[in-house]
């Protein structure tokens, strides 16, 4: 299993409502993928962190190995989730990939 994990602060110019909305957009987006892609296993968008937070939210998810993750990452479904909800909206962006 390859857990894959994202966390992304969004751009200065958004307001608290703005951040909110768009948060939940891609919350909606990411994890609406599962069941879509071939060995992804779970998906998870957390967008309330604790004030103690620096960066506005996080992706977790599970794949049954790298390959699948590879898949995920070129996956019609998911390109258009980030190319069209997560990348025009986020300022910073940093992956961590690991094997469980």
């Amino acid at each position: 299993m390859v857990k894959h994990m994202i966390i992304w602060t969004l751009k200065d110019e958004y307001s608290a409502e703005e951040k909110a909305k768009i948060k939940a957009e891609i919350k909606e987006g990411l994890e609406g993928l599962k069941g879509q892609i071939e060995g992804l296993v779970e998906i998870k968008v957390e967008t309330e962190g604790l004030e103690s937070s620096n960066c506005d939210l996080m992706l977790d998810s599970l794949f049954e190995n790298e390959e699948a993750l590879k898949g995920y990452a070129v996956h019609p479904a998911h390109v258009a989730v980030a190319t069209g909800k997560v990348r025009p909206h986020a300022k910073i962006r940093s992956c961590f990939d690991y094997e469980v």
